[in-house]
């Protein structure tokens, strides 16, 4: 019999792929056959010659699953979805069914199978496949990802929990991810006295993690919709900080930090050289991530030439500093297939810190 998790959230970003990429790296230590599905996808990607979801992708790419990909990801939304579905356009049945199937199919070659919703609860209930329907339905019973605070968070679990209980799934447990590593305890203990009354078990997720939270340069190129122009595995570099480049020179260099993505005006030459200069030496390379050069001011050739013989990684764009400062802060960083040293960590903090054995035995009854 195959064990089936559904990987629900009470909201966006709050690491339901990486409970995915955890989860499956531990029991492929354990079984010989495991599993993903991704029900329904909302963001699309071209992976392997097909469109599917950008997550199905992700688990394909990592855990060499490529000939499981039409399952992995057997209905992938697009923008007119659920205007459609609205109109009466979009068979909501026809969806179910792929979804049913694609399920089936993996549950007789699979010991263990993931399957990841989307968003919060209440997301695809514009075609009658919202996390909780699709839980029941499939029968898997439900780990519900949330954050790491106390109250705000309890507020949030029992919002989502009202869709479960109307739909007949079962929230087997809930698994309190980014917690404040100095607050862990102290918000475990809070969390499991709130639901102390319930069946559901409350075990703690990863500790908040900068090295997960930031963003690579190439996910802030694809964010952004820029070219990168950088070499080699520069591209991976993660971003810690995001800088300004439009004080004097010095100051500039004063406030650099640890791994600092500086965004510059073209017409600031001094400040551009001065970074490409300082990119030769060791102890700034460390600083200085990358470059994104804005404004309209075309850049002087000698100021390009300067850039390039530095091999500092940089994107060009037209658009206002606030325009690019705005989008990368209010953005939340999803793991990318390339994001090599993002899922390396994942996997050893799965290893040190989640009792698979726990987590199996409370889901391995699941119908």
């Amino acid at each position: 019999m195959c064990t089936k998790i559904f990987i629900s959230a009470t909201g966006q970003h709050c690491g339901k792929t990486t409970t995915s990429l955890s989860l499956l790296h531990l029991a492929r230590k354990k079984y010989s056959r495991v599993g993903f599905i991704k029900p329904f996808g909302p963001k699309r990607t071209r992976y392997m010659g097909k469109v599917v979801d950008i997550d199905a992708a992700l688990i394909a790419h990592v855990y060499d699953m490529d000939d499981q990909l039409d399952l992995m990801s057997p209905v992938v939304l697009d923008s007119r979805t659920t205007r459609d579905a609205l109109e009466g356009k979009v068979d909501s049945q026809g969806y179910l069914e792929q979804i049913c199937h694609a399920t089936r199919e993996l549950e007789k070659t699979c010991d263990f199978l993931i399957i990841e919703g989307a968003g919060h609860t209440g997301v695809g209930s514009v075609l009658g496949l919202n996390n909780a329907q699709l839980a029941h339905r499939l029968g898997a019973p439900v780990l519900m990802v949330a954050g790491g605070g106390v109250g705000n968070v309890i507020d949030s679990i029992h919002l989502n929990l009202a869709l479960f209980r109307e739909a007949g799934a079962e929230v087997r447990m809930i698994l309190p991810n980014k917690l404040i590593k100095s607050k862990r305890q102290s918000t475990l203990h809070y969390l499991q006295l709130a639901f102390k009354e319930t069946p559901i078990q409350v075990v703690g997720g990863f500790n908040y993690s900068t090295i997960l939270a930031n963003p690579t340069l190439s996910y802030l190129s694809e964010l952004l919709q820029l070219e990168l122009q950088s070499e080699n595995d520069q591209g991976s570099r993660i971003i810690h900080n995001v800088h300004l480049g439009g004080a004097s020179t010095q100051r500039v260099v004063d406030l650099l930090e640890d791994s600092t993505l500086i965004i510059v005006p073209s017409s600031r030459s001094e400040v551009l050289v001065m970074l490409s200069t300082l990119y030769h030496l060791p102890e700034f390379k460390s600083k200085i991530a990358g470059l994104v050069i804005i404004g309209v001011v075309p850049l002087a050739d000698i100021v390009k030439r300067v850039i390039d013989d530095a091999k500092i990684p940089y994107m060009r764009t037209t658009e206002s500093t606030a325009e690019v400062y705005t989008t990368i802060q209010e953005d939340v960083a999803k793991i990318g297939a390339d994001d090599v040293e993002k899922i390396a960590l994942v996997q050893k903090l799965a290893e040190d810190e989640l009792d698979f054995d726990y987590i199996d035995t409370l889901f391995i009854n699941s119908k």
